[in-house]
């Protein structure tokens, strides 16, 4: 993976206002990293999509940021595992009715439903993560760049993994597919029109996915999602000028 001025980026602290006005669609926005960055989208005056499948999570971390006093987010709650191609021209037509454009998609949503041989995979769990991890990035993608094209300065950021490795089965196939799909998509969208298309790769974070997996490992040893957040912010806005097809990534866990 490239590594573009990483400990730059994870140390990266934007300027008030940052975000001001940009519409940002960003996935798995319910818990961890994604509800983490929806708020710092948020504070810096973003306007903010959240979508998730967990309602009840989804509505408290709305709540979160209408505390904040900022603009008022909005909810989708979708189930990514499950979800056909009518249901992302169902998101694409709701940001475009409310906001007519859409200047930045976080691609981050993930699950790992264990750690599995990939011979003792039951197929409807390979086909849910296979859903959630390579068919929702691009249908998603597909259905939102017309949306993207009409924003001057947009912005899609994959979250993106090193897991192939043994036992990690379909996420581990999806997280190297999600990599293809941003170099490719990065090489097609690198036009005088840019649309950047950037991976942030965060390393070990106490998300549930941590713990749910390595349930004999104290979570508090790794650092919580917020303070992860920063390469993402600065990829999201104006300061990433022209940077794209790069992966900015943490120390490896």
């Amino acid at each position: 993976m490239t590594n573009k001025n990483s400990a730059d980026l994870f140390a990266y602290q934007a300027p008030p206002d940052y975000l001001a006005e940009r519409v940002i669609l960003i996935t798995g926005a319910s818990r961890g990293i994604g509800k983490a960055l929806a708020l710092a989208c948020a504070h810096l005056g973003a306007r903010v999509i959240m979508l998730a499948k967990d309602l009840k999570r989804l509505e408290q971390a709305y709540d979160e940021i209408v505390a904040l006093n900022k603009a008022t987010p909005a909810i989708l709650n979708i189930d990514l595992e499950m979800a056909g191609a009518d249901d992302y021209h169902t998101v694409a037509n709701a940001v475009a009715e409310q906001y007519g454009h859409l200047d930045g998609l976080v691609l981050n949503a993930g699950r790992v439903n264990g750690l599995t041989p990939l011979p003792n995979i039951e197929l409807s769990a390979w086909t849910k993560l296979i859903n959630l991890h390579v068919h929702s990035p691009y249908l998603l993608t597909r259905s939102c760049l017309p949306l993207l094209k009409k924003s001057p300065d947009a912005s899609i950021v994959f979250s993106v993994d090193d897991a192939q490795r043994a036992y990690w089965g379909a996420y581990g196939v999806g997280k190297q597919a999600q990599l293809g799909l941003l170099h490719i998509l990065a090489d097609e969208l690198d036009g005088d029109r840019l649309i950047r298309v950037n991976g942030v790769h965060p390393g070990a974070v106490r998300t549930d996915l941590r713990t749910h997996n390595y349930p004999g490992v104290n979570p508090h040893q790794f650092p919580p999602p917020d303070t992860v957040v920063a390469p993402y912010i600065y990829l999201l806005g104006s300061a990433a000028d022209r940077l794209t097809n790069q992966v900015i990534q943490r120390d490896a866990d």
